[in-house]
């Protein structure tokens, strides 16, 4: 049987084989300029100017470092840097003078960056998650599925999705070590986000990922206020949302240079596609030391718990027939099976009982991050930067499966099985199978700098050890038809000879050594940079497969190597106009599950879902090329990108011809690829208290090789050379308007999708879609304990836009194709991902 795992918390564990290019190189320093106002503070929350990170200004910005020369050669930790940021602003961080209402910050660096700043970040929904506050920026095509971003979502960038994106928080990385999705609900509360930096095309030489083929979003928080404070903020609205955030700052703590914050945040919102809700429980600390000439330490604690409910994608067929209306519709189901069908009890024996019952598809997970990121002045202009974090995950995605406990197997073996004692006889009754992972990922990233001249050169490791754990057990449910016990621990199903039934089992070490070198120069009185360096990376994965019978033996050993090289030049045409250029190589391994077999042994073909040892990691060299305006009123960046790819990787998802609801997701080899593309993007500072944003892509990514039918038992070529790739819009613009003069303020943006491919043959797309958002509010005057209280109402899909917006399975084909060899190939069914629709959030906050 093959076995499909939802998409939610636990694809994480989910089957199959993706890659992920390296991370290499490029970062900048880059400054930021707003036109300040008033007295001189800090970005992070009120009180004295500060130093904070440089990849985090908004306002005018005088460097403390005489050194501020852009680089590529590494700037992801946020104690790189340091600026002191000037101007007024609010108890939020707004700032009033942010380009573009803070969608765009004056950049520096040789190659393509976007960033996001506070004074955007505030007046969306407060608690949207990161993926959902980027999705203007120029290249960024990013969905949700539900209003507050509980259920996660996907992003692309320039085609290449999240898988492909490293993500870092404060430096350190936030990608799934093992199949390197991303979970946005998890990260981080809105209201402490400093900035969010999206580096399209390449990241950083320092940035601890093994997914960055498609480029770096980088995270940063506030620092902690030198004055004793806070915020507080409560917020209401549709699908009986309803969301509490404070904020604590100690201040200056004595003499010692110490201050600290601790924030705590509850969420809770009802499923819009059907019953059940989604709720979310999340924590943050921050503590910052500083003391003499440039030394700083630091320690950042994140904490999540969530628990949602699957948002099952559809194939076109279910959406053409039903649209939103069958919350219960399993990817690739075009039965339209209700969600939310009361089980009788599981061990009646009941052929009739359902399978898709919503409580059974629930995601329980738990997420702490720790992290110290901290920079020492050695002196004779050597500097010391210092990483270390840890991070660790434990929960699941549910699912509820029809089995026969009279023949389960067991490798090649078939045997029965019992629940505490009792067997339900030889008929199929449902068993609750969640994909369980927990991880544990210690690691650190070390550099030296040593700056001399017009020289700046940087050496530095990164090491990684994780530790991956992933079942699957088969479980009971209760009489009501929920599990007994939702991380699947209690009432397993044992076999006859005394093992605990498993669809998967399997544990997985992850060592990465990465060591890496960077020299920066500086010519022509800073006009010319020439940035270049190399990073060497080893990945080895050490595992083992618990299941018996497998084909490639219980032991798996895997490493791989890549040397990483990159080059880049920003030249200033004068203090208004520049020029830069960047080249890299990038790569990513196949993700862990693609070396062990998993699912349903059937005689004579082994395993539902095959290991794929000798999959290929991903390769490409990229370039970019482009130009930046910085006016005094106007700043604007175009850049020209190229890739080439090589075993080119993409998700798909195999679906059970003769049962609908039987699905696992693997990865797929996508050959080779060309892509060409323009971005572009134009923000002002404030004309009349307006300050618009407009962004747009153009893009052109062509498959190189024509592929073979998958997994389809059809030996045959298929003519997708010179097809458009998958998953890829080709035409996306971004506008975004921000109004404020210091009480109302009001912002409306909007987002054009082009179509996208969900097939290799281009013969089924996700339909080109707009996506329109409204926020509104009024900022009162500070008085007595509240500064600057404020009100303010977000509309998002003001136009209830019922839309599919990502490709969540891809396929070769999804119509009957002819072979390059004359054969017929059947066609099997891409899944799609259902859009969010109209929501109302309305929101009271202040500073104390």
């Amino acid at each position: 049987m093959i076995r499909y795992f939802f998409h939610n918390e636990m694809n994480r564990s989910v089957v199959g084989k993706s890659s992920v290019k390296l991370a290499f190189l490029c970062s900048s320093l880059w400054v930021s300029s707003a036109f300040a106002q008033g007295t001189t503070m800090s970005l992070s929350a009120g009180g004295k100017a500060q130093n904070v990170p440089a990849s985090t200004g908004t306002a005018d910005t005088a460097d403390v470092n005489l050194d501020n020369r852009p680089t590529m050669i590494g700037q992801t930790a946020p104690t790189d840097e340091k600026m002191l940021v000037l101007g007024h602003h609010y108890s939020d961080g707004v700032t009033r003078r942010a380009i573009g209402g803070g969608l765009m910050v004056k950049e520096d660096a040789p190659k393509s960056k976007s960033t996001i700043t506070r004074d955007y970040i505030e007046k969306q929904t407060p608690g949207l998650n990161p993926m959902q506050l980027i999705a203007l920026l120029p290249g960024v095509n990013a969905t949700d599925s539900d209003p507050m971003g509980l259920t996660g979502g996907h992003t692309s960038v320039r085609g290449m999705n999240e898988n492909s994106m490293g993500y870092t928080l404060e430096g350190f990385p936030l990608n799934d070590i093992g199949s390197y999705a991303v979970y946005p609900q998890e990260i981080v509360d809105s209201e402490n986000l400093s900035s969010i930096q999206v580096a399209q095309g390449s990241a950083d030489l320092d940035s601890p990922t093994v997914s960055a083929s498609g480029g770096v979003v980088n995270m940063y928080l506030i620092d902690p206020t030198e004055k004793m404070g806070g915020r507080a903020d409560f917020s209401y609205g549709s699908y009986n949302a309803v969301r509490g955030f404070a904020r604590f700052d100690t201040g200056l703590m004595g003499n010692s240079g110490t201050r600290a914050y601790f924030s705590f945040s509850d969420t809770h919102e009802e499923m819009w596609r059907g019953p059940g809700d989604e709720s979310k429980l999340h924590g943050e600390m921050k503590v910052v030391k500083e003391w003499g000439k440039g030394n700083r330490m630091s320690l950042v604690v994140v904490g999540n718990q969530l628990n949602n409910y699957s948002q099952p994608s559809v194939s076109m067929a279910s959406w053409n027939k039903y649209g939103i209306g069958v919350p219960g519709a399993i990817d690739g189901s075009s039965s339209g099976t209700p969600a939310n069908t009361v089980y009788n009890s599981v061990m009646t024996g009941n052929p009739k009982i359902d399978q898709y019952y919503y409580k059974n598809r629930i995601n329980p997970f738990t997420n702490i991050y720790i992290s110290a990121p901290s920079h020492f002045n050695l002196g004779s202009h050597l500097s010391l930067t210092e990483t270390p974090y840890f991070w660790y995950g434990y929960g699941n995605g549910g699912g509820a499966y029809s089995e026969n406990m009279t023949r389960m197997s067991y490798g090649s073996q078939t045997m029965s099985g019992t629940i505490n004692g009792q067997s339900a006889g030889n008929t199929n009754v449902v068993l609750y199978n969640p994909s369980i992972t927990r991880t544990y990922r210690p690691g650190a990233v070390t550099k030296l700098t040593w700056t001399a001249g017009i020289n700046r050169l940087m050496v530095g490791y990164w090491f990684e050890y994780s530790y991956q754990r992933q079942t699957s057990p088969y479980s009971a449910l209760n009489a009501d038809g929920t599990p007994v016990n939702e991380y699947g621990d209690g009432a397993n199903l044992i076999l006859a000879n005394g093992q605990v039934a498993q669809y998967r089992d399997t544990l997985t070490r992850t060592i990465i050594n990465t060591p890496f070198i960077g020299d920066s120069i500086s010519l022509f009185h800073n006009r010319l940079t020439i940035d270049a360096g190399l990073k060497y990376s080893i990945i080895t994965r050490d595992g083992r497969n618990y299941l018996p019978d497998t084909s490639t033996g219980t032991v798996i050993n895997q490493t791989y190597r890549e040397a990483l090289p990159t080059m880049a030049f920003r030249y200033k045409v004068d203090s208004k106009n520049q020029l830069f250029f960047s080249v890299a190589t990038n790569y990513r391994v196949p993700m862990n599950s693609s070396l062990y077999d998993s699912g349903a042994y059937s005689a004579g073909s082994g395993y539902s879902n095959h290991a794929a040892t000798g999959l290929k990691p991903e390769v490409s060299i990229s370039e970019e090329f482009g130009w930046r305006y910085q006016g005094k009123l106007i700043n604007t960046s175009l850049t020209y990108f190229h890739y080439n790819f090589t075993n080119r990787l993409f998700t798909q998802t195999i679906v059970d011809p003769h049962n609908m609801g039987d699905y696992y997701t693997t990865s797929i080899n996508g050959g080779g690829e060309t892509t060409n593309g323009v971005d572009f993007e134009i923000g002002t500072r404030p004309i009349y208290n307006i300050r618009p944003y407009f962004s747009a892509e153009y893009i052109d990514a062509r498959n190189d090789s024509n592929l073979a039918a998958q997994t389809r038992g059809v030996s045959a070529l298929l003519p997708t050379k010179g097809k458009f790739a998958p998953q890829t819009p080709r035409y996306q613009f971004g506008l975004g308007l921000d109004y404020d003069n210091g009480g109302i303020f009001g912002n409306f943006s909007l987002k054009y999708v082009a179509k996208q491919y969900s097939t290799f043959m281009n013969d089924e797309a996700v339909p080109s879609y707009v996506r329109m958002n409204i926020g509104v509010g009024y900022r009162f005057k500070s008085w007595g304990l509240f500064k600057s209280p404020t009100i303010k109402l977000n509309l998002s899909n003001i136009t209830n836009n019922h839309y599919l917006n990502y490709a969540s399975g891809i396929e070769t084909n999804a119509q009957t194709a002819i072979a390059m060899n004359g054969k017929s190939v059947k066609g099997y069914v891409p899944t799609y991902g259902i859009a969010s629709p109209f929501s109302a959030i309305f929101s009271m906050s202040s500073g104390f």
